[in-house]
């Protein structure tokens, strides 16, 4: 079945500009878009959604939820048992705050300190929810970086830090012309390939690097020192070049 915009915003209970941003940032792109515009989502737009409301519901920060959904080994069904395990957690931890009420409004002067502020502590929780960060990351791509570069001398990270200043000056004074034109998708081509000089980067990670351009204020920083909005222009002309590359 197909829905659009707002069939999938009443399903899932969110709202129609919050299904538009997810596809902004990459994190949730419709099955397919039709000539008058609307977007459609089918079985498994649904899916990865719901796995976005479970992080979200976690409060995983955006920017960490397309990694995890971005990482190459990342596992839908060993997901979700750490969704449920964190979700328990967080159970657990609404009880322990509603019973801490209660015994303060039952006769909080006779609490000690410690009983004051004990259901306060998400210890646990915050603990598991790294543990799913590190688990559904980057891991691979991470592990790959360090293989690939263990014989790196400092002359090495030196001259790759220079070429990366360099090339992306070029991307800089490209900025004026079209992200679909054949000039800026060479560029974008030979970005990638630098990228995976590294680690492996498939389409859909590297669709989720270049929205982090733009989520990451770090990243922003870095391109947009080189040329206003270089961040935004690069996220966009990294979008066109995924996608028409994932059509092949």
């Amino acid at each position: 079945m197909n829905y659009t915009v707002n069939q999938l915003a009443q399903l899932a209970g969110v709202s129609a500009r919050t299904l538009h941003y997810y596809d902004e940032i990459g994190l949730l792109k419709p099955s397919f878009i039709k000539e008058n515009g609307y977007r459609y989502y089918q079985e498994k737009e649904l899916v990865r959604l719901q796995q976005i409301l479970f992080f979200r519901e976690l409060e995983f920060p955006l920017e960490d939820i397309t990694k995890m959904l971005s990482a190459p080994n990342f596992n839908q069904q060993e997901a979700l048992k750490d969704q449920k395990k964190l979700l328990e957690l967080k159970k657990k931890r609404i009880t322990d705050l509603i019973s801490s009420i209660d015994k303060t409004l039952k006769g909080g002067e006779t609490m000690n300190n410690n009983d004051l502020f004990a259901s306060f502590d998400d210890k646990e929780l915050k603990e598991n929810m790294e543990e799913a960060k590190k688990r559904w990351g980057h891991t691979d791509a991470y592990k790959q970086s360090m293989e690939r570069t263990k014989h790196w001398t400092k002359a090495d990270y030196n001259r790759i830090k220079e070429e990366g200043k360099k090339f992306t000056q070029q991307l800089a004074d490209a900025m004026d012309l079209d992200v679909k034109s054949d000039e800026v998708q060479k560029l974008v081509a030979q970005h990638h390939k630098g990228i995976e000089t590294f680690y492996d980067c498939s389409y859909e990670m590297y669709r989720g690097l270049g929205n982090m351009y733009v989520t990451d204020p770090r990243f922003t920083a870095f391109y947009d020192k080189f040329r206003p909005s270089l961040a935004q222009w690069l996220r966009d002309a990294i979008n066109y070049y995924c996608d028409t590359h994932e059509q092949k």
